[in-house]
């Protein structure tokens, strides 16, 4: 099949109806997302840590013939997608974008969640790329470089990160989704500057077995995709649902979003992004959603018990001490003094540290739970330019300053979903939603209402 001939295709389901019409092929699909990715004038190159180049076009053959005897394992048979660099994959290393680890042994065998993917017949096509060892916000690797945000890379913006990759991957259509991780916003932070939707789960339905961690407190797997559809169906498929069924907005009329006055709408949030969500909330309160400004004092104590470092700091540093003491030169320095902020936290920190999460967390969800879901800008501002972190003091604030809002969400276990609010040709801005821990459900069908009502071409 000529690639050319191929007809755009945006979503999962586009993919599986062309499949399943017979109007394209799985090798035409992996064909298709494998020369996007090999495009010398492409981000690519950044994009990912290792392409599978063979081995897709052997299991997209493979999809084809099973699906020719009418024995594919399902609809989505032969469709490519990508997985961040800190899965195991049987056969090949497990690096998560770092140097220390570029020659570890292979694993074993796939992550869950990516023995998931491929039973229900996903074609991985390649690792994307990442932050050292998932610890930043911005998406910077010196090690393979930085992929960029697809808007104005004239400039070169930072992509977002954790799973930098990922998310350019999704926007720039090397695949049709990805599988991220999302500690502090690792999911949605990418999403939002790249304009792709990012899905954080609440972190107990996904397993993180096989997943190299950052903090395994915090840590979550999520998808990457360009619709809230598209990562409904790989969060059913990473969750363990052997047959996932189709989402179904509910209804926008009397759905009730609360927007918290204080911590996510501050002064320094960019003109660009500040519009986009008037404009976004005004069509939504159109379209019949109630929206209502509430206060959630509790939220003022979360910098000061996460002060000596947190969850992350502190879990890291547990996990690196030793690899540290033997190989501490091959850390990117900024990601190693993120990590060594845990040596200095001791045991009693962390019990207060586990007891004012439990405390926060009970006392947020009665302020919370008359709301289907909060609503905020997932990120303050724009994609920067990579220039504007070279220096360390603006490397650290930058960071935190795109980490801030989704933060919240981890350190609550809650469900959260960032959707592309911007109009075409603007930088990209995020819409965050935040449901309540374990109603992934119905935050899933409170996000498509959402992203139904602002697709819509005002009259």
């Amino acid at each position: 099949m000529i690639l050319a001939s191929i007809p755009p295709m945006q979503h999962i389901a586009d993919a599986a109806a062309a499949l399943a019409s017979g109007r394209i092929s799985a090798e035409a699909l992996v064909d298709a997302a494998l020369d996007r990715v090999a495009a010398p004038e492409g981000e690519g190159r950044r994009t990912f840590t290792a392409v599978h180049a063979e081995a897709a076009r052997a299991e997209a053959r493979a999809m084809d013939a099973l699906r020719h005897a009418g024995r594919a394992p399902g609809p989505w048979a032969g469709i490519p997608v990508t997985v961040k660099d800190l899965f195991d994959e049987r056969g090949h290393p497990t690096p998560a974008g770092s140097a220390v680890l570029r020659d570890a042994p292979a694993a074993a065998q796939d992550a869950p969640v990516v023995a998931r993917l491929r039973r229900q017949g996903f074609v991985v096509i390649g690792r994307t790329n990442m932050v050292e060892f998932a610890f930043s916000g911005l998406g910077v690797n010196p090690h393979y470089g930085t992929p960029l945000s697809p808007w104005d890379r004239a400039t070169g913006r930072l992509p977002g990160g954790s799973s930098s990759g990922a998310a350019v991957a999704a926007a720039d259509h090397m695949g049709f989704g990805g599988l991220g991780t999302d500690t502090g916003g690792s999911c949605r932070v990418p999403a939002a500057l790249c304009g792709v939707v990012g899905y954080k789960p609440t972190a107990r339905r996904v397993p993180i077995t096989g997943v190299l961690p950052l903090a395994p407190s915090l840590d979550s797997v999520g998808p990457l995709a360009r619709s809230v559809a598209c990562c409904h169906l790989l969060d059913a498929v990473i969750s363990g649902e052997e047959a996932p069924q189709p989402l179904h907005a509910r209804p926008l009329a009397g759905l009730r979003l609360g927007l918290p006055r204080r911590t996510f709408l501050t002064d320094d949030i960019d003109i660009a992004v500040g519009n986009a969500f008037q404009r976004a909330l005004s069509r939504l309160s159109a379209a019949g959603a109630r929206i209502d400004m509430f206060d959630i004092p509790e939220l003022d104590e979360l910098p000061v018990v996460n002060a000596t470092g947190g969850f992350a700091a502190s879990e890291a540093w547990a996990w690196h001490r030793a690899l540290i003491a033997e190989k501490a030169s091959q850390y990117d320095p900024r990601i190693l003094a993120r990590i060594r902020r845990g040596e200095r936290m001791g045991a009693a920190d962390y019990i207060d540290l586990v007891a004012a999460r439990a405390r926060l967390s009970a006392a947020i969800a009665r302020r919370t739970a008359e709301f289907d879901a909060m609503v905020t800008p997932t990120c303050p501002i724009i994609p920067p330019a990579l220039a504007e972190v070279e220096q360390e003091a603006e490397y650290n604030r930058i960071n935190m300053l795109l980490l801030r809002n989704t933060a919240v969400g981890n350190f609550l276990d809650r469900c959260s979903i960032s959707l592309p609010i911007h109009r075409p040709g603007e930088a990209p801005v995020g819409l965050m939603l935040t449901g309540e821990t374990m109603a992934d459900a119905a935050l899933f069908r409170t996000a498509a209402a959402v992203e139904a009502a602002l697709s819509e071409t005002p009259a």
